[in-house]
């Protein structure tokens, strides 16, 4: 049995920084995860004034519950959707001018819904450019809080902005949600926020966050349940077994939910209390699957649908378009250059069965999921190359690495 240990979680390590940084007191983050991303977010609090002291394994930060103490700031977002919208929430608390910029990858992510929300709460915000986009300029001087409708339709990270929001404005939050997608990540929120001695409550659609801000604390990062897909359906798809520890029974990330998929289409799945097996036998089924709350996942289920014995139809995912490329295009493009017969939709994509060839190198768009996924379909196609195969140091830089030294045992 090979056992793989996945670095820590991008969202929960995105999601720590902010509520340490928050928090009244110091806060230690143990195993986060060391990547372009969550370099980038704590690179961002540094410029802002927070002090975020970095060792391998745990990373140790004084909270600020007043916002930031630099009152002018020029923050560089790197790639990182969730840097690029959680920090300019979390300087709004604060008092201060603060500007925001990105990658022209990240600029072109939306960012509207979030703003125009932040907006209605009074925060004074400009985008310099082009409207609903990176960069942006914001005068702050604090949050008084109340009501806001938000449209999450696109990313849940507009909903998750807000929450983390919540507690650091004079009067609360109370949020009604529109649209919703990938849900499972708010779970992931709201737990978190707890953690930290939020009080936060959801009635359906609506979320009603009190004052009062967070209490620093030692938190534990889990093992990152999307790159542990790519282990496991690199287990499904050679008939292999894999196991990641840690990340079981309990986890807080919806991603996880990918196994349920992999048993689906024939492969035997175990999630215990202190881990997640997977082990393929041989067959691999198609299937209709709605993978809404589990996005980020698509790619890697797409990655290996030639390989099952009949078409896989993945629905509902038109969020997938508004990543950090269109990724639903990105897997069919790349799957047709393989000899695979491949349909779309705004919202679908379903994959035939097939015999893929390498003949070109899968062409990336800079987007690490895309080069991962990939990597587990080279397992069964000899010659598959990456045109920029280090996008991949977005969230694990080593995953070549890894990936290898599985493939190897």
């Amino acid at each position: 049995m090979a056992v793989v240990d996945i670095p820590g979680s991008k969202s929960i390590t995105a999601r720590a920084l902010f509520l340490a940084a928050a928090a009244d007191g110091v806060t230690t983050l143990t195993r986060p995860l060391r990547s372009d991303d969550t370099e980038g977010f704590a690179e961002g609090l540094t410029r802002l004034g927070y002090r975020v002291g970095r060792t391998p394994d745990t990373w140790h930060v004084d909270g600020r519950p007043q916002g930031p103490a630099a009152t002018e700031a020029d923050v560089y977002c790197r790639d990182g959707a969730t840097t690029a919208r959680f920090l300019p929430t979390l300087a709004a608390a604060g008092h201060g001018t603060y500007r925001f910029d990105a990658s022209p990858q990240m600029r072109r992510r939306p960012l509207a819904p979030l703003t125009n929300a932040l907006r209605d709460l009074g925060v004074d915000l400009r985008h310099e450019e082009a409207e609903g986009h990176h960069p942006l300029r914001i005068a702050a001087a604090g949050v008084e809080g109340g009501d806001v409708v938000l449209d999450a339709g696109q990313s849940s990270q507009y909903l998750t902005a807000l929450l983390l929001l919540g507690p650091l404005t004079r009067k609360g939050l109370r949020i009604r949600v529109t649209e919703l997608v990938s849900a499972p990540y708010v779970e992931i929120t709201l737990a978190m926020m707890r953690a930290f001695g939020a009080d936060v409550r959801r009635d359906g659609d609506v979320f009603e966050i009190a004052p009062g801000g967070y209490r620093a604390t030692t938190y534990a990062v889990e093992p990152d349940a999307s790159t542990a897909s790519y282990f496991f359906a690199a287990a499904a798809v050679t008939g292999r077994e894999v196991t990641v520890p840690g990340l079981g029974e309990g986890a807080l990330q919806g991603d996880l939910g990918f196994v349920d998929v992999l048993r689906r289409m024939g492969a035997r799945v175990r999630v215990g209390s202190d881990g997640t097996t997977v082990t393929g036998t041989g067959d691999l089924r198609g299937l209709t699957v709605n993978m809404r709350d589990i996005s980020d996942t698509m790619p890697t289920l797409a990655a290996i649908a030639p390989f099952a014995s009949g078409p896989v139809r993945i629905e509902d995912v038109a969020n997938t378009r508004v990543k950090e490329c269109d990724r639903l295009e990105a897997c069919a493009e790349n799957l047709r250059r393989l000899g695979i017969r491949v349909e779309t939709g705004q919202d679908w994509i379903e994959i035939h069965p097939g015999t893929p060839v390498a003949t070109a190198p899968v062409t990336t768009y800079g987007d690490h999921r895309v080069v991962m996924s990939f990597a587990v379909t080279g397992l069964r196609v000899p010659g598959v190359s990456f045109d920029d195969p280090g996008c991949v140091r977005k969230t694990f830089p080593g995953f070549h690495e890894a990936f290898a030294a599985w493939a190897e045992v």
